[in-house]
């Protein structure tokens, strides 16, 4: 009876119609059936800057070490030109941008996320303080521009557009405090506490109050930031770091402190409603 079954299966499937696309002469694909277990490859937005001039960062992002998806470069005051950016990896396939990084349960991020590298010299160091150089306003205008297209694209959540000091806190700093996230996040790009939600959760705390830092930490587990359980001080501190300079960037000495706990559980309660913050 099994064997009655299949032949006559066969046969009905002998005098179906399938689509198919050609692929040359040796074969044929046939497209007709969509398996439901797959999801979307390209699932974080990642932000870089070069630390570059735009010769020095086209050289370096077009040689075989490192590459991004796009670069985009710098323009003066004055200049009025069409603004355009480069691509210099397709999309559909991995650049070598992100490195040894981690957000949200996955680990090497160049195989499932676009890169987009920005020409600025980043953090110039003195005797006295960092000074970091500022993003101007066509670099912005162009990044909002190209981002808001590729997450629509991939439909890419506000979570997963990071900073590369995010995926990756203890080796980089990249973009700095000088990025501007919340004019991103704005414009429709990225995740931004809300300063209500935020009064809310300081509670009338002093906002540089100590708080736990273990209780700190698993609340930036919590939202997507790699936390080891064997870091030490130093390695707790660079991952602060990172969070603040994405989320209060006018404060980002790594610090464990009321402010930057009710931010994070501002935006814990804004895209993980499910999972109350406190």
């Amino acid at each position: 009876m099994k064997f009655t079954g299949l032949i006559l299966m066969l046969s009905a499937l002998a005098g179906c119609h399938f689509p198919v696309t050609n692929r040359g002469n040796d074969y044929q694909i046939i497209d007709k059936y969509a398996s439901q277990g797959a999801d979307q490859r390209i699932r974080f937005l990642v932000m870089h800057y070069t630390a570059e001039d735009v010769a020095t960062s086209l050289r370096k992002l077009t040689e075989e070490q490192v590459s991004s998806h796009y670069l985009l470069p710098a323009f003066s005051k004055n200049d009025a030109s069409q603004l355009s950016v480069y691509q210099l990896v397709p999309e559909q396939q991995r650049a070598w941008h992100a490195g040894e990084s981690y957000w949200r349960g996955r680990s090497h991020l160049n195989d499932t996320s676009i890169g987009i590298e920005i020409v600025n010299q980043g953090p110039k160091q003195s005797w006295f303080n960092t000074r970091w150089h500022p993003y101007s306003q066509q670099q912005i205008a162009l990044l909002i521009a190209l981002s808001r297209d590729i997450v629509q694209r991939y439909d890419i959540k506000a979570v997963d557009v990071v900073a590369h000091s995010d995926i990756s806190p203890q080796r980089k700093q990249d973009p700095g405090p000088l990025f501007p996230w919340q004019q991103l996040a704005e414009a429709g790009i990225g995740a931004w506490p809300d300063a209500a939600t935020v009064e809310h959760y300081l509670a009338g705390r002093d906002r540089t109050a100590e708080v736990p830092i273990a209780r700190l930490l698993g609340k930036l587990a919590r939202y997507g930031y790699r936390i080891e359980p064997e870091w030490d001080a130093s390695q707790q501190k660079k991952l602060l770091v990172a969070f603040q300079m994405h989320f209060r960037p006018t404060n980002y000495r790594g610090e464990p402190d009321a402010e930057s706990e009710a931010i994070i559980d501002a935006l814990l309660s804004k895209y993980f409603p499910a999972a109350p913050a406190s």
